[in-house]
């Protein structure tokens, strides 16, 4: 078989695309060491008076901004030169009374110990224009002077101005960052200009940082604001211009300032006309003392601002809002009329769609959306907006239509993989994956944060797959914390060391207050999702590798169609507590007890996940459900571990995780079907029944019962829905024959034969490649659930859902075991499939089904009988071999006893026999075996293969300790050996 190479390598994955991937690459040069040289005076004036070190602290962190820098001081340049010796600086900043030839001669020092550092004169003494003259046309030792009047913001200002200059070229070439230029002679209006421009930058950058980002993005998102160039000359402004005309986002102007050697009146005014004519779109200011210069700005034109006005700051502000384009967008009708603001790109997709052609073609022909994307951090795709114009589409609706898809996608691709921080004051319906609190995730959720996050870095992967697209379902995660929350504000905790029943337990949390502000936030969530939700438990413990309590908690499925919007919360909200509810459940509780663990450190977050499906009448399921292991137990035929084993069933999973009769396959041979070799075995062990999510009836309460809203549907009530007729195969009684087809003349048959015979959809393959990507990802075998919803529209594409990824139970490791002959001739049970890798000699006690008077009808009855005899040998603490026919914990009554955890929490090994009335294959995929095999609990399968043996007669002939209608309880003489060779998969039983 030609195997189809599949290659997620960062080349191939599109992480090099990454818009976060490239936000790591920004600003890689930080100023972290600072240089102070300063008299001892000025030194503690600075940090006794002006408390320096602690201002620049707290000036971070009232921005967010990342770690300050560190400040070392020194008292003159010939210790300056001795320090930078001793490590490495980024920055010198030399502190003077006075701007005098001791200030420039201590930078000269500086440069010409390191010509490339960066040296900045702080001083109190206003400068004269002549000194600006002198650093614009002479190597001076100083790059830039600034006046100190005792704010630190004029350090922040010097700092990350210095850190732009240094980072500019690599990051424009990178990312096509963008540029605001400065133009400002003046020591004293560049101190007041530059702080006030850095500060309203950084909280107008962040405040457009969507919320809806996690942290680490929120940080990274910071790397891409617009870099701030500094010019003190006409020749040094107009360098810097052309330099980086293609990123320039505006420019800001002093008007007198140097100009081929002496101070030129008109300099800005010439910059500003020359700039305007060569780039017509680059907003511009000019600012001046002088209000005169008002009229002359306004030809160019320019916006103008009175440098002397007290309202300096507050108009800095205003231009960088109205003109470039920070703060939210606002869309104007031509003549200037507000029509409506954005303050994400989810609200201007939804404005795009609303405003008129005149106002859409306003903003286009201004480069308004490019703009405010570039103020948004959104570089990417403000560059593909950017060059676009009306005269490259046919019509404005086209061009209008191509700017909301590509500002909907790349809303999309940014939240792919991400795990977004929920705001309900900025949720964007489209955000794959939320959270809600600042606790842990959960097991489970870790583990579908995880599967989201590898299939968005593998996309293109799974892109080449036709007709099916590969997505994992929208979900809200609620933190450990709303629990921690809900527990701590209705006193529940005592629950731990309680004796209560479940439907006690229920009970106290369904009348339990739930936490107010989270109710808000689902409020928030329901008003925007319109499908049916999966509220599922990710507890701490859950799905870890090694002894994870998988499936021992509850699944809630709330149809979420109430016409009610309080009646969907209230159900919403039962489910929640539900899901917290069983936490305290017996079967937990005992599992807990088993594994060694307390209960205080299981803490339980809850999933609140979209049911990926269609609605059929009034229900609702999937054409698919099932869980595929990377791991086969079981191989056959040209079949080996490694190629794994796949359970899929009709409708919801809980047919598969519950172990009802479901379809076994292997990803890499589908077609080999061993159970379905003849018309019989077909008929026999096809999927009769399905699980629906009942829909369009009055909300119902919850309770203990998770299946409450779900209904076991035969199939041929559903003969006319689509995924019956595409899934299923035509038996004709009259020629004893099934036909691959859907016929309406004979009896439909469940054989999935349109996907594994016919491959109508590539499901095995993506199924066989998630599990190697997922097993690499991991580092072990996995195990994930999945769905596959059916459309009947060929033109619309399958979705193949991924819902979970777990590792597999670990495996003890493979010790030499020896099954001697001795063992063979003396064994009572004898398996060629059997789980483990041990010898035990620590057993006694075997309780058994009596196999001559087993009724499949009486499962159910039988399972009690098993309970109460488990629970007298847990007291002594006694382990036993539990030996029975069919499947042990499937759901179905028909295919085995349909124990629970609880039932038989004291077992030490498990044996399933063939019955000629049950027709079951053996246990593999439920969440029942994943426990088992995760707790060491050694299984046997007898009767599928020659060899293999039970002796019954043997076991009858034991010391009965207690019998029931339906099971005995024996002892042997002696400790039992139990042997399981986990490289063969033999095992025996026998007596010592």
């Amino acid at each position: 078989m030609t195997e189809r190479p599949f290659d997620t390598s960062p080349e191939n994955t599109g992480e090099q695309s990454s818009r976060f991937k490239l936000f790591h690459k920004l600003m890689s040069r930080k100023v972290r060491h600072i240089l102070l040289i300063s008299t001892s005076y000025e030194a503690w004036i600075m940090e006794e008076d002006c408390r320096l070190s602690e201002q620049i602290i707290n000036e971070y962190r009232g921005l967010n901004l990342s770690r300050p820098p560190q400040l070392t001081w020194v008292s003159s340049a010939e210790l300056a030169v001795e320090k930078m010796g001793t490590r490495g600086f980024d920055l010198v900043i030399v502190i003077s009374r006075a701007v005098d030839e001791t200030a420039y001669g201590a930078g000269e020092r500086i440069k010409a110990r390191v010509p490339d550092m960066p040296v900045i004169l702080l001083t109190h003494q206003e400068v004269l224009p002549e000194a600006g003259v002198r650093l614009a046309t002479s190597s001076s030792g100083i790059d830039r002077i600034f006046y100190w009047s005792g704010d630190a913001g004029i350090l922040l200002a010097i700092i990350k101005h210095v850190e732009d200059r240094m980072n500019v070229g690599p990051d424009t070439a990178c990312a096509g960052i963008r540029v605001i230029i400065v133009v400002e002679d003046s020591p004293f209006y560049r101190s007041v200009i530059l702080p006030a421009l850095y500060r309203e930058l950084v909280t107008e950058t962040q405040a457009l940082i969507e919320d809806s980002l996690n942290e680490e993005h929120r940080i990274l998102s910071m790397r891409a604001r617009p870099k701030i160039l500094l010019a003190g000359s006409y020749e040094q402004a107009m360098e810097v211009y052309e330099t980086y005309k293609p990123y320039v986002l505006g420019v800001i102007s002093d008007v007198r300032f140097p100009n081929r050697g002496a101070l030129d009146g008109e300099a800005g005014l010439k910059l500003l006309r020359y700039i305007k004519s060569d780039r017509f779109d680059i907003p511009l200011l000019l600012a001046s003392s002088e209000p005169e210069n008002a009229e002359p700005a306004a030809r160019i034109p320019a916006v103008f601002i009175d440098k002397s006005t007290s309202r300096l700051q507050e108009r800095i502000a205003g231009f960088l809002m109205d003109y470039l384009g920070f703060g939210p967008f606002v869309f104007r009708q031509p003549d200037g009329r507000v029509i409506q603001k954005a303050s994400d790109l989810f609200e201007l997709e939804q404005g795009l769609r609303t405003i008129s052609e005149a106002a859409f073609v306003r903003h286009c022909c201004q480069n308004d959306f490019s703009r405010w994307l570039f103020s948004l951090a959104e570089v990417e795709l403000a560059n593909q907006l950017r060059p676009l114009r009306d005269t490259d589409f046919d019509s404005v609706e086209i061009h209008r239509r191509h700017l909301i898809e590509l500002i909907r996608d790349k809303r999309r691709e940014r939240l792919k993989g991400v795990i977004v921080d929920f705001d309900k004051h900025r949720f964007d319906p489209e955000t794959g994956f939320l959270k809600t609190g600042k606790g842990s995730l959960g097991g489970k959720a870790r583990g579908q944060a995880f599967i989201s996050w590898i299939i968005s870095r593998s996309e293109t992967c799974f892109q080449s797959f036709e007709g099916i697209c590969v997505m994992v379902p929208q979900t809200l995660v609620i933190t450990t914390e709303g629990f921690d929350d809900f527990i701590r504000l209705n006193h529940l905790g005592e629950l731990m060391h309680r004796d209560f029943t479940d439907e006690e337990i229920a009970e106290r949390f369904v009348d339990a207050t739930f936490p107010e502000n989270l109710k808000c936030r689902l409020t928030t969530f329901l008003g925007s999702v319109d499908y049916p939700l999966a509220v599922r438990s990710s507890g701490l413990l859950e799905d870890a590798r090694f002894k994870p309590y998988a499936g021992l908690y509850k699944t809630f499925f709330v149809p979420n169609d109430d016409a009610d919007m309080e009646c969907r919360i209230l159900q919403l909200m039962e489910a929640v507590k539900m899901v917290w509810a069983s936490t305290f459940y017996r079967a937990p509780r005992a599992f807990t007890r088993r594994v060694g663990n307390r209960m205080e450190s299981e803490k339980m977050a809850v999933i609140i996940q979209q049911v990926v499906g269609s609605r059929y009448g009034d229900h609702f399921y999937p054409a698919v459900s099932g869980v595929a292991q990377s791991k086969n137990y079981y191989p056959f035929s040209r079949m080996t571990p490694e190629d794994g084993i796949v359970n899929i069933a009709m409708g919801l999973g809980k047919a598969v995780m519950e172990g009802e009769n479901n379809l076994r396959f292997c990803p890499r041979y589908p077609e080999i079907l061993p159970q379905r070799s003849t018309v019989r075995d077909i008929l026999e062990n096809a999927q009769q029944y399905f699980y629906a999510l009942k829909m369009g009836e009055p909300t119902c309460s919850l309770g203990v019962n998770d299946a409450v809203t779900l209904v076991r549907r035969d199939l041929h009530e559903a003969k006319d829905e689509y995924p019956v007729r595409a899934l299923c195969s035509t038996y004709f009684p009259a020629d004893d024959r099934i036909r691959d087809t859907w016929s309406a003349q004979g009896f439909p048959v469940l054989t999935f034969a349109s996907l594994l015979k016919y491959k109508s959809l590539p499901v095995a393959e993506i199924i066989r490649d998630l599990l190697a990507l997922g097993s690499r990802e991991l580092g072990c075998p996995v195990e994930i659930e999945f769905a596959l919803d059916l459309s009947p529209d060929a033109s619309e594409a399958a979705r193949f859902a991924v819902l979970q990824i777990r590792p597999m139970s670990a495996r003890e490791e493979m010790l030499d075991v020896s099954i001697t002959d001795e063992d063979l001739s003396l064994a009572l049970c004898i398996s060629h499939m059997a789980l483990g890798n041990t010898v035990n000699t620590e057993m006694s006690d075997i309780i058994y089904v009596k196999p001559d008077t087993f009724d499949p009808s009486k499962t159910v009855e039988i399972v009690p009988e098993i309970a109460k005899i488990n629970r007298a040998l847990s007291k002594t603490d006694r382990k036993y071999i539990l030996i029975g026919p069919g499947r042990w914990g499937t759901a179905d009554r028909w295919l085995g006893i349909p124990v629970t955890w609880g039932d038989i929490s004291g077992v030490g090994a498990i044996v399933e026999t063939v019955h000629p009335d049950i027709q079951a294959d053996p246990s593999q995929g439920s969440h029942f075996f994943h426990n088992i095999t995760a707790l060491g609990i050694n299984y046997f399968n007898v009767g599928h293969h020659n060899g293999d043996l039970m002796d019954t007669l043997r076991l009858a002939g034991f010391k009965t300790v207690q019998e029931t209608p339906h099971v005995v309880h024996v002892k042997a003489p002696k400790e039992l050996t139990l042997k399981v060779d986990g490289r063969s998969g033999k095992g025996i039983i026998r007596e010592s």
